[in-house]
């Protein structure tokens, strides 16, 4: 029976093998991949999903003005507001000339309303010490903070600027690789968990084989010396 216990102790050390649980190197490598697709995927919605669905602006603070609630490199996302819901308090960006590109972040501080039925707004940098001069008119309002997300506005700018026509469609081929990868890589893991389960199988039948055959040995050799003796 010895030669049996060794071929099963054999049998259970390689089961062993097969079934050795993966590092912690292995599960730390997929956390952190999964946690970097997570990411991208996050900051792809913030600065061009969201803002696109909702036909709202994204924007980066560039300087300290507005301190310290958006300091330089805040995404700030602005949505279009109808001027007569502008109330005090509100952060609004505003042309600094009508019809130019340049625009000015600064919350209201004060509303002048004329007699005409018409307002003019009163705008100031939380960081600052004095208000913007002039008066801003409706026609120079964007639209009203609607949210902001530090330290991404400079992604935003390189999304959106001179680089988004490449940018775009190389993040999308690197998520579509990726998502390939993953499940090309659950394929072949699938793969190998059967063709193990496989190999086990056989072995256990080898296994039982072996123990019959040894058994039946063992019982034609005690037959045959009880015989002798008589």
């Amino acid at each position: 029976m010895s030669e049996l216990t060794a071929r099963a102790d054999a049998r259970n050390t390689q089961r062993t093998r097969d079934e050795k649980p993966k590092s912690l190197l292995h599960y730390l490598g997929v956390g952190i991949s999964a946690g970097l697709f997570g990411l991208v995927l996050l900051v792809g919605a913030l600065v061009i999903v969201i803002p696109n669905a909702a036909g709202a602006t994204p924007l980066t603070v560039l300087t300290s003005s507005m301190e310290p609630g958006l300091p330089p490199g805040t995404l700030i996302v602005v949505k279009p507001i109808e001027t007569n819901d502008i109330a005090m308090g509100d952060v609004i960006t505003y042309q600094i000339e009508s019809g130019k590109a340049g625009v000015v972040t600064h919350r209201i501080t004060g509303i002048t309303n004329s007699s005409d039925g018409s307002r003019t707004f009163t705008l100031k940098g939380d960081n600052n010490d004095i208000a913007d001069e002039p008066q801003v008119l409706p026609a120079q309002i964007q639209g009203k903070l609607w949210y902001s997300v530090p330290w991404i506005g400079y992604v935003s700018n390189f999304v959106n600027g001179d680089s988004k026509s490449w940018f775009v469609p190389a993040i999308a081929i690197a998520l579509f690789t990726y998502a390939g990868f993953m499940i090309t890589s659950g394929i072949l893991s699938s793969a190998r968990k059967r063709k193990r389960k496989q190999a086990r199988a056989e072995r256990e039948a080898e296994r039982a084989a072996s123990i019959e055959a040894v058994t039946a040995a063992d019982t034609v050799t005690a037959t045959e010396d009880r015989v002798l003796q008589h």
